[in-house]
Order: structure tokens, then sequence, then C-alpha cells
């Protein structure tokens, strides 16, 4: 997800243009941290809503990247990601995972029901749920479904997470401009 400020945010980059360089440049890194604060909390819960996830889960796999001032080194750039370590899906033991008489019933959807899947069983101290390949007990594998970054790229969600930093970040931006311009001139 990237958003340029010229380009998306034409009041801002002038409003830049008329503050001192080092005021700009620190309300414009703290503007951009408290925009994407904002943004994957909104995006935690945009998830949540369409998807039955607790927010450990969806905390867990969204990283921000933020920008930073550091010794008079400006990097006004930051990122909210959502990187995958182990591939590109997760246990449904994550989705309300229960066990049944047919196997294991579990439900993805928040306004889904509940899907039972045949044979399946929780193993591994209640962490994971396994089907068994054939007839046979072993080969077993770990039943997969859709990772957060997969949810994360969910056009819907995209979208309202979006819309929702256009409309904060002016309003941010200019709040953080005007504290650095009290700052300014008090001292």
């Amino acid at each position: 997800m990237q958003i340029s400020i010229k380009t998306n945010f034409p009041a801002v980059d002038r409003r830049l243009g008329q503050l001192r360089e080092d005021v700009a440049l620190k309300a414009g890194v703290r503007a951009v941290n408290g925009t994407l604060a904002q943004a994957q909390t909104r995006m935690s819960r945009a998830i949540r809503s369409e998807f039955n996830i607790k927010a450990d889960k969806v905390k867990a796999a969204l990283r921000i990247e933020r920008a930073t001032y550091r010794g008079g080194v400006y990097r006004i750039e930051g990122k909210l990601e959502s990187p995958t370590k182990r591939g590109r899906s997760i246990n449904v033991i994550n989705f309300e995972a229960r066990k049944t008489a047919q196997g294991v019933s579990v439900k993805i959807l928040r306004n889904g029901g509940r899907k039972v899947i045949k044979g399946a069983f929780i193993g591994n101290s209640g962490r994971t749920v396994f089907k068994r390949v054939d007839k046979a007990r072993l080969p077993i594998v770990a039943v997969q479904t859709i990772d957060v970054q997969q949810m994360f790229n969910t056009k819907r969600i995209k979208e309202l997470v979006l819309r929702m930093i256009n409309e904060k970040f002016p309003e941010i931006f200019e709040r953080e401009a005007r504290f650095y311009t009290q700052k300014f001139n008090r001292s």
C-alpha cells in the first residue's frame, strides 16, 4: 500500500511549503506515524468484522514500519504491511475449531455458518487441526486456510482502510503542524 503526499494530498503538500523545513519534517514524520497507527487499528477491525479470527492473531500479522527522525536525518516513509513468515496459510484452529462426532467444526467467516471437516481431529496439545491423508493412521496433514496477509489484501478491506487514511491524514498533519509551530514560536 503506497500513498504519495504530492498526488493524494495536495492541500498537505501546499501546507508543507508554508512551514519551516524542520517544522514541516517533524510534523510530517509524526503525522505519518499517527495515521499508520490508526490504519493498523482500522485494518484489524475490518479483518475481524469479516473473518472470525482473534485480534491478537491479526495484530501479530500486521507490521508498521515507522517514519523516523534521528540526528537530523529524516525518513518520511511509513509502511503498513502483513509479511508472512510461514507461507500463505494458517491452521483452522484459529477459527473457533471444535471437536464433533464427525470431525472438527470451524467458523471462518464472521457472518457465515460453521463447517464440519469430516475425519479431522485436534492435536499438538490443542494448537493444530489435522486430517488423515487416507485410511491409514499415518500420514496426517495440517488443515490450513487463508492467512491474515490474504485477508489484508481483500479488496473491500483495503478500500476501507485507504478511505480512512485519505480522510484522517490531512487532519492529523494539520494538528501536528500546529503543535510544532507553537512549540517553535515559544522558543
